[in-house]
């Protein structure tokens, strides 16, 4: 029986534009709910339709992990937008040529020598950035300490060099590690106090500090609270993936990406098929492999997106995937899945499975497929 994505070559990344809408939904209504704008991080997606419907939703601007990102975002009418990796030298050039043809482009320091470095081109150039300064909530990455002495010398360097200092952010990367309701909570409190007390002191140094953003899918999705707190940053919410799912903040009925493959092999001996997504399509993510349940490189479902109990992407090389399924159905693999029959494999992490490809197919609730182009590079 023909199905709409039965015409694709594979391998090939599939959206599921219900899941997608419904997953936009869920974030943006609670967002409204606590009083917070959301600043969704186009990483994830990198993909037009798929931000269009974010800002459909009640997204107010868009955070990036590019300037190619804020690049293509700007040229499709998206204003505001924040490049949300600390700046390097070399790129305020690019900054600034964004910023003069009209972006409202926003930067990030964490450091006396990036902020230095910014009043210093800003000056030459007769320009004037909108910065905030980066917060490190729970030692996950990068940032200053809320406490740290040098956030008021970023601070005032910034608006003693006529900067415009937008406020501070922070990411509770750490979140990833999480698997319990309670721990994300308390976390999710950490990241807001801590982002909320470093404003506080910037304030009581009396520098202007109007904005305080915070944000990963876990915490956005588990805090109680944001007092304090002006703007939200999350991302893979969009689609969600295994980690998420291990994580405990989605269901499997909410993983929106999946990756259509073809059964090209088997070894029956070893209880193995073997399909035409490796690493390649999938990714080296391991994202799984240090939480409560290891996936592999992916969970199998059949065709239709039917979660395959046990069937796990175990192996990966460039172009070849390989399926193990429990020990107890490993004698029927080749009956079961024959060669040139299909299968749908969940990402464990969905900004790295999407990086492997130049375009999704998103397939809507009417069963038509379209082709949604995906931007690479910096």
């Amino acid at each position: 029986m023909s199905t709409p994505i039965a015409p694709l070559d594979t391998p090939v990344a599939l959206v599921d534009v219900p899941r997608m809408q419904r997953n936009i939904q869920r974030m943006q209504q609670r967002m409204d709910t606590l009083g917070v704008r959301l600043r969704p991080h186009i990483k994830t997606s990198k993909c037009l339709p798929v931000i269009n419907a974010q800002m459909a939703a009640g997204a107010s601007g868009v955070t990036v992990s590019t300037l190619k990102e804020a690049q293509h975002c700007f040229t499709h009418g998206i204003l505001d937008v924040f490049y949300a990796v600390a700046l390097a030298p070399a790129k305020l050039p690019q900054a600034l040529a964004l910023m003069r043809e009209g972006c409202h482009l926003s930067v990030l320091t964490d450091s006396v020598v990036g902020a230095q470095a910014i009043v210093a081109f800003a000056r030459l150039h007769d320009a004037c950035f909108e910065v905030w300064i980066e917060i490190d909530c729970d030692g996950h990455r990068s940032g200053l300490a809320a406490d740290d002495g040098a956030l008021i010398e970023v601070a005032r360097i910034l608006s003693d060099g006529g900067m415009r200092l937008r406020g501070v952010m922070t990411h509770a990367g750490s979140s990833y590690e999480l698997d319990t309701l309670q721990a994300l909570q308390a976390l999710a409190e950490q990241e807001r106090a801590l982002c909320v007390r470093a404003a506080q002191r910037i304030r009581e140094a009396g520098l202007a500090c109007p904005d305080v953003s915070i944000g990963s899918t876990p915490t956005a999705l588990s805090v109680l609270n944001l007092e304090g707190v002006t703007e939200v940053r999350a991302g893979v919410y969009v689609f969600f993936d295994l980690v998420m799912h291990n994580i405990g903040v989605c269901q499997a009925d909410e993983l929106a990406l999946s990756v259509l493959t073809t059964v090209i092999g088997h070894q029956p001996d070893k209880g193995w098929i073997i399909t035409d997504a490796g690493w390649m399509a999938m990714s080296r993510d391991r994202g799984t492999q240090r939480q409560r349940q290891d996936f592999g490189y992916g969970q199998v479902c059949n065709e239709a997106g039917d979660w395959i109990d046990g069937a796990r992407v175990t192996g990966a090389n460039q172009e070849h995937g390989i399926i193990t399924l429990g020990a107890a159905d490993t004698a029927d693999v080749v009956a079961r899945f024959p060669i040139g029959s299909r299968l749908r494999i969940l990402p464990n992490h969905a900004c790295a499975t999407g990086a492997q490809f130049p375009d999704y197919h998103a397939l809507d609730a009417e069963g038509l497929v379209h082709t949604w182009s995906r931007l690479h590079g910096w």
